[in-house]
């Protein structure tokens, strides 16, 4: 079940809920807001199973339906931030100890950067360098770049990547570990979510005193609904949001077969109108 549906682990691993967020200790899943309430909040989705990990839209999606947006790293102390949340990630399957080395095995993070192609050079009339070809999904307009030294490559490339691979050497261009670099877009790695800044929810929500949570509506009656539903529902609704393969059968096979079945059928009739009118007008011909 894990193989084939990645995306029901990743909604799994969202719905942990783990205690003490602002604690010095990150673990995935674990909504971690640091530094006050004018700064964004962020959850690392990291999968010790390469078989859970997901596309580049499969966490763009992930990250909206949970509220936030796939991650935009807009100056240099926030990428040093990521940076200082992965050192900090220990799953609690991993069973590392902090401080004895890395927390958390080889796998690069999804950003929220991908290149756009309507925004190609002959669009312009001019020559656009790859680099600028770049934006943020978020609609961030930071022009912040962490490549490493020979990307982006471009190609068949459009997604992009925080890499991170503890364990490889160091590259012609030196580290590697934390710099950007394209790839595919159906690739499968972890990801990283980024929400709006706490001060901003509770504005959006109401003047309410209290942490994040304060400024949103209270759903603790909702949830205690949810909880009597069973567990069925939360795969029919996650599967309103992706389509599966009996969905994709739906659009791309079955659907359009519709004309041609209906052209079947009238050929069908009309062969068969003729038939009967030949078998009708035969007797009227003997007797003259």
């Amino acid at each position: 079940m894990r193989a084939d549906c990645p995306a029901l682990e990743l909604l799994c691993v969202f719905a942990v809920l783990v205690s003490g967020s602002r604690g010095a200790r990150v673990v995935s899943g674990q909504t971690v807001c640091e530094g006050g309430p004018e700064q964004p909040c962020y959850k690392i989705a990291y999968f010790r199973d390469m078989a859970s990990r997901v596309a580049f839209g499969e966490a763009l999606r992930a990250c909206e339906v949970d509220g936030g947006s796939l991650l935009s790293v807009e100056s240099a102390a926030e990428q040093k931030h990521i940076e200082s949340l992965l050192q900090k990630l220990s799953g609690s399957s991993t069973g590392s100890v902090p401080g004895t080395g890395p927390s958390i095995a080889d796998g690069d993070f999804w950003i929220g950067l991908t290149r756009t192609d309507s925004d190609s050079p002959q669009e312009h009339g001019s020559f656009t360098s790859c680099p600028d070809l770049y934006r943020w999904t978020d609609g961030s307009v930071s022009q912040f770049r962490n490549w490493y030294y020979d990307e982006p490559s471009c190609g068949g490339e459009a997604c992009v990547v925080m890499y991170h691979q503890p364990t490889a050497l160091h590259g012609l261009g030196g580290a590697y570990l934390y710099q950007w670099n394209d790839d595919r877009c159906n690739m499968k790695h972890n990801f990283i979510c980024k929400y709006e800044p706490e001060s901003h929810l509770v504005k959006a929500h109401g003047d309410r005193p209290g942490g994040r949570d304060a400024g949103l509506p209270d759903l603790s009656t909702e949830h205690e609904e949810e909880n009597k539903t069973p567990a069925v529902n939360e795969d029919e609704r996650f599967h309103v949001m992706v389509a599966g393969p009996s969905s994709m059968l739906l659009i791309y096979v079955i659907i359009p077969t519709i004309p041609l079945l209906l052209l079947i059928l009238v050929a069908s009739g009309t062969c068969c109108f003729q038939m009967l009118s030949k078998r009708r007008s035969t007797p009227e011909s003997l007797c003259s």
